[in-house]
């Protein structure tokens, strides 16, 4: 009986270290569901050369919900400007199973062309370079991608939300679906009266007619189409508030619940606050200091949700116990790395997911120090990522983008040094922030900060397979001065022929004393020799683990 429970114990002990990392890969494999069937990305047509042709400058969005049918009546303004006036018809992507009821150009009724996921609207180069769209449409959003539109229940409750990410934000509304094409918006979202309801910015004003309510929000900082959120439920509001680093800006941290996971809520979201500091601290202010951050419930299950100003988070990870933490953290961080800084091409999604998840290792050490950014990295690691982060493909949302993006920028971090490295993440989130970046714009800035030419870095680390898998052996040999340590090394992995790094060597000796030496290594077969006056009792290769490798004596 005492060994039942002796083995029920380390099971429930395995389970709490465990079950968080499980949990947070199966959100992964959720995503990479739905990607090989739906993805757009794989759909050459989605975007057409007209798209890239046009600025949208503001979208001005009106929904009037109805969740008993599942269905909304909705109204799309679309003020922008033509780059190229030689095109003949301005392109959206607007999905078309909707009832369109009147579309107008520049207040003028016109033609229009909707099929698929494509809205084409003839376009007139004498009517000049700026123009302004507003279609009045209603019916049920498909359900499509990650989540898309959803009109959701928990409980008994209705909770209505959206998640369009990568680029699904046409299945609600019409937009140039590019995340480049950021823009300015205004959201006015009708419900029942009992209903709260929220978007990303600041909140305009709360209008009443009859048993209906409508919430009028507005963002003054640019917006990528996937960002813009819709979030509608009986939730119950709490709040705290951020002070900006330079003290000027008092910024409001918004919480939005079902009634049932408020004190949940209040527990698990007690750190938000300081976390914003602390990525304030060591990138550049939040970046939407004028707005607010916010998380809501939703319910897509198990996951959550960058959107900006207002993270979405599943029911399932409000636990009150603070289980989810580096969720909230990551999704936290993406309000510098993918909503201030987003990708300009989907290819380079490690650019959000990366960075995200190299944030949740630095806040950690923030906390409690080095150990612990190492043991969050080797949380993150595997032998085997699948695929490159310079090609994707359809698998956009797996391990490799996510977890192989952190050890990038770990890895980047060993070759540069903490300083140079810091000053990157800076110098990057300044130049680019409320726009768009490729990883060869991050590169530049790497290159210019450090001083350093980093081409091999990024071609093996970014474009490059697998992970370096190191043989080595050891000889002690006697010297006039004392000992020659003499380290022969082989890099013996199949994906990748010769990987180039900074690798740290440990000795210890008798007398507790330690020395370190780092070496550049270069070549697939290497000989190190390092004299030193004492005899060592032990040799450690890479021992704070700033490598994504392998590393194994070279059996005799």
């Amino acid at each position: 009986m005492k060994k039942k429970k002796i083995l029920l114990i380390i099971l429930l002990v395995c389970l709490i270290l465990i079950l968080p990392g499980a949990v947070y890969y199966k959100i992964q494999l959720y995503k990479l569901a739905y990607i090989n069937t739906y993805f757009h990305l794989l759909d050459e047509d989605y975007i057409t050369k007209n798209q890239n042709k046009i600025d949208i400058l503001k979208y001005d969005l009106s929904f009037d919900l109805y969740p008993e049918k599942k269905m909304f009546i909705a109204k799309a303004i679309l003020t922008g400007e033509v780059k190229d006036t030689s095109i003949q018809s301005i392109d959206l992507n607007f999905y078309d199973n909707f009832k369109i009821n009147r579309i107008t150009l520049d207040d003028n009724l016109t033609g229009y062309d909707n099929e698929g996921t494509r809205l084409s609207i003839p376009f007139n180069p004498s009517m000049g370079a700026k123009f302004k769209i507003e279609v009045q449409y209603e019916g049920t959003p498909k359900k499509t991608g990650l989540d898309g539109f959803v009109f959701g229940n928990r409980n008994g409750q209705s909770l209505i939300y959206n998640l369009s990410e990568p680029n699904y934000a046409s299945s609600w509304f019409p937009c140039n679906d590019i995340p480049f094409d950021k823009t300015l918006l205004d959201i006015s979202i009708t419900n029942d009266s009992s209903a709260v309801s929220v978007s990303n910015g600041v909140l305009v004003d709360v209008t009443n007619n009859g048993s209906r309510r409508t919430y009028h929000w507005r963002t003054m900082y640019p917006i990528s189409s996937y960002l813009i959120a819709v979030y509608s439920a009986d939730y119950k509001k709490f709040s705290d508030q951020y002070i900006s680093l330079n003290r000027k800006d008092t910024m409001k941290v918004e919480y939005y619940v079902l009634p049932d996971k408020l004190e949940d809520a209040k527990k698990d979201f007690s750190d938000q606050v300081k976390a914003i500091g602390f990525f304030s601290r060591t990138f550049g202010e939040y970046p939407f200091i004028k707005e607010k951050y916010g998380i809501a419930e939703f319910l897509w299950y198990p996951g959550a949700m960058e959107h900006q100003t207002i993270t979405g988070v599943s029911s399932n990870m409000i636990d009150g116990k603070k289980f989810y933490e580096d969720t909230y953290v990551h999704e936290l961080a993406h309000q510098w790395w993918g909503d201030a800084v987003s990708p300009k091409i989907w290819k380079d999604i490690w650019l959000n997911e990366g960075f995200a998840s190299y944030s949740e290792a630095l806040y950690y050490e923030s906390l409690t120090g080095k150990r612990a950014l190492h043991s969050t990295m080797m949380s993150k690691y595997s032998k085997k990522f699948a695929g490159t982060l310079s090609d994707p493909g359809s698998f956009l949302f797996t391990r490799t983008v996510y977890d192989k993006g952190a050890w990038v920028l770990h890895m980047l971090r060993w070759e540069v040094g903490d300083t140079s490295f810091f000053n990157i993440l800076r110098t990057y989130y300044d130049t680019f922030k409320y726009s768009n970046a490729t990883t060869k714009d991050f590169q530049d800035v790497c290159e210019k900060v450090s001083g350093k030419n980093l081409d091999k870095f990024f071609e093996q680390w970014i474009k490059g397979e697998g992970e370096i898998e190191l043989q080595y052996q050891t000889a002690i040999e006697n010297s006039e001065n004392g000992y020659i340590i003499k380290i022969e090394l082989q890099q013996v992995q199949d994906e990748y022929e010769v990987y180039n790094f900074p690798l740290l060597i440990k000795l210890a000796f008798a007398d507790s004393s330690e020395n370190s030496y780092r070496y550049d290594i270069t070549s697939k077969d290497t000989l190190v020799e390092i004299s030193v006056n004492k005899y060592p009792n032990n040799i450690e290769l890479d021992p704070d683990n700033w490598l994504l490798a392998t590393i194994n004596l070279k059996e005799e």
